[in-house]
């Protein structure tokens, strides 16, 4: 793989701890900043609020940019924002630094998804882009516990200039390996009317779909796989940590094979991956009831999640054939955001108005299947697309 994808991967690091590390210093953002819990917890929600708002505006603004200056700018933005967190006065501006550095992420992993395709031949596409999001999952495994460790000991504030540092050398790695592209402004495919109309795309529109449904199964159990593990399988509060260093190598080992397999096969990858998760999540509904097959199945969840970023990745780039391509890319990762959201929202249902803790990963395991119907839905649609083509006559 080029170095240029490594350089991606830095950024991508940078931009995983910052979205999760706050949720191991919400205790001491509160007390800092004179707030409830539940007030720093909306820190989380504004950072994923951000990310959904930031891919259509900066997606609009920036898609006739060269693509690495763009990928510059992104992560002056990011690496501000996170200073801006550093140094919040108060809880509103730091809500309004945690926003603007999230309007980064989206554009980022969206436009260094066409990037990493660029570098490499056609036939290591989507492992290009699992190895860009591969900073995702080592910053999970790695950047989050750091950062936590290191807000607690030295203040919240030392994990945000910490990752501003990171910001830093992301920059400059990235000026100095990613190589230069043409503007957008000189392809006629990428003028701002073709841009914007790949979202008017029925298989684009279909991919955003599937992304959002697969990932609401995701986070419905992922939300809440520390109480399912404390009150459901009987596991002490301390062990809750090492237990999610399995689900953090599940998926670095789950990202690498799901980019791999959709280099061979596809779209029977994206279908298999989606059956995986839904079956991972129907296993761990008996598994959560005994300790050592509920950590098998933690680490397995965490491997079937992460083995559908890069299929449903690559599958949306596909679908937008060319013409949008950064902002289809872009808006893929607002869906992933967005199913995140409304995952926690259906998990938190099931616990308050339904069967209860215990049923989380049964429900959750359903919103799969939803997502291989709307896969099947779209490949059906396709071969009648393909079977009513008028045929041209050769000679």
């Amino acid at each position: 793989m080029p170095l240029a994808l490594y350089a991606l991967t830095a950024g991508a690091f940078g931009i995983g701890v910052t979205e999760f590390v706050i949720m191991g210093l919400l205790l001491d953002v509160s007390a800092d900043l004179g707030v409830s819990i539940s007030a720093a917890g909306l820190l989380i929600s504004g950072y994923a609020l951000g990310v959904v708002v930031g891919a259509p505006l900066l997606g609009a603004l920036t898609g006739r940019l060269p693509r690495k200056s763009l990928l510059l700018a992104l992560m002056v933005v990011f690496t501000v924002g996170n200073l801006a967190c550093a140094l919040a006065p108060d809880y509103w501006t730091l809500m309004a630094a945690r926003v603007l550095t999230a309007f980064a992420h989206a554009s980022f992993f969206g436009v260094g998804s066409v990037v990493a395709t660029s570098l490499v031949a056609p036939n290591r596409k989507a492992s290009a882009i699992a190895l860009m999001f591969t900073g995702l999952t080592v910053a999970n495994i790695l950047g989050v516990p750091f950062g936590t460790w290191l807000g607690q000991a030295y203040g919240w504030r030392s994990s945000f200039l910490a990752v501003t540092l990171v910001g830093v050398v992301a920059f400059a790695v990235i000026a100095l390996l990613v190589p230069r592209d043409e503007p957008a402004a000189t392809d006629e495919e990428e003028s701002s009317e073709g841009t914007l109309a790949v979202l008017a795309r029925r298989p684009v529109l279909l991919g955003l779909l599937t992304t959002v449904l697969s990932w609401v199964g995701v986070f419905a159990a992922f939300t809440y796989l520390a109480p399912i593990l404390t009150r459901v399988t009987g596991f002490s509060e301390a062990s809750v940590s090492p237990i999610l260093l399995v689900f953090g190598g599940g998926l670095v080992a789950g990202n690498l094979l799901g980019g791999r397999l959709a280099d061979r096969h596809l779209v029977p990858t994206v279908v298999g991956t989606l059956v995986a998760l839904s079956a991972v999540l129907f296993v761990m509904t008996v598994a959560i009831h005994q300790p050592i097959a509920a950590i098998v199945a933690v680490g397995l969840l965490g491997a079937a999640a992460f083995a559908t970023v890069a299929p449903l990745q690559m599958w949306v780039l596909e679908k937008a054939e060319g013409a949008g391509q950064g902002l289809a890319s872009s808006f893929n990762i607002a869906a992933f955001n967005l199913g995140n959201a409304i995952g926690a929202w259906l998990g938190g249902f099931v616990i308050d108005h339904g069967p209860g803790l215990g049923a989380v990963p049964l429900v959750a395991g359903l919103v799969p299947l939803a997502a291989l119907g709307v896969v099947l839905l779209a490949l059906r649609l396709e071969r009648g697309r393909a079977i009513g083509k008028p045929v041209t006559a050769q000679c």
